[in-house]
């Protein structure tokens, strides 16, 4: 698989990425079977992987890294994304806590979870509402300073959140992730999708099938999306997964699978070598776009 810059200041990564946040929330799973999906992301060229500080189950990572070193996998080939900032209550509601101690406490478990010495892309996982953001920036400019984290990133941000947060941070940001696919294209419209490209960066997109929707859902503009896709991935000899993920790839964004069926997962890597026509990207675009004029 072709790797690409993520930004003009960096990293390389992989087209597609792989997120752990499923098996971070499985309660219980068999070690054999997350060995099998990481070694058929490794097989694939998948080389940029994300992880959650909210995750339930931290044994996975200790089988994550413990595969990539069965299969001799060279740590400077792998990218490993972390969205920080945020944990789960007990209760079960989110508490954002981004102030200095608490990133640096994150930050320090994933690495002594990981065995690893520094962290790729740091992602400041949505925004604390109560946290000084001269403080939030404070903490990423030490952290890259000191070598544990070599770039910034955000998840789920707003625009504002967005431009606050450049505002005051020294640091380039080199992504946001992004909820975003051909069914909910709202970054498109709502100006996240050029603020990122503005500063030289491509979006990191989760839920790029719609949750299911776009292979099995029944509303009418799923059903009428399926079609057109239909039409396009019989011309490309492909399916329908892989043509919605390559009208992303197409857009400058790079898809984030985190499904454990060997099947998804293959299907985002072969959408990565599909290139759409302006007039089979726009078709199905025109879909979803007049629906918002």
């Amino acid at each position: 698989m072709e790797k690409i810059y993520l930004s003009d200041s960096g990293p390389k990564v992989s087209k597609a990425l792989y997120s752990l946040w499923r098996w971070e929330e499985m309660v219980d799973f068999h070690e054999e079977e997350a060995e099998k999906v990481f070694k058929l992301c490794l097989d694939l060229g998948i080389t940029t992987f994300e992880f959650s500080a909210a995750g339930k189950n931290e044994r996975i990572h200790k089988v994550f890294f413990d595969t990539l070193a069965k299969n001799d996998f060279d740590r400077k080939d792998l990218v490993t994304l972390a969205r920080l900032g945020k944990e789960i209550s007990p209760e079960g509601y989110e508490i954002i806590d981004q102030s200095r101690t608490a990133l640096i406490r994150q930050l320090d478990t994933f690495l002594q979870k990981s065995g690893k010495q520094y962290l790729d892309i740091l992602l400041l996982d949505g925004l604390d509402y109560i946290t000084d953001i001269e403080e939030i920036a404070g903490t990423l400019d030490y952290l890259v300073h000191s070598g544990v984290v070599k770039h910034i990133g955000v998840a789920n941000f707003s625009s504002s959140q967005y431009r606050l947060l450049k505002s005051v941070l020294d640091l380039p940001i080199v992504t946001n992730h992004l909820k975003f696919n051909i069914l909910n294209p709202e970054a498109i419209f709502d100006g996240r999708l050029d603020e990122i490209k503005e500063s030289f960066g491509k979006p990191l997109v989760w839920a790029p099938l719609a949750g299911g929707d776009i292979l099995e859902g029944t509303t009418l503009d799923s059903v009428v999306l399926r079609d057109a896709l239909t039409e396009i991935a019989n011309e490309h000899q492909s399916n329908v997964e892989q043509i919605a993920v390559a009208w992303l790839l197409n857009l400058g964004m790079l898809p984030i699978i985190g499904s454990p069926n060997p099947a998804r997962i293959q299907n985002v890597a072969a959408a990565t070598n599909i290139s759409l026509t302006h007039a089979q990207w726009y078709k199905l675009f025109s879909l979803v776009s007049k629906q918002r004029k």
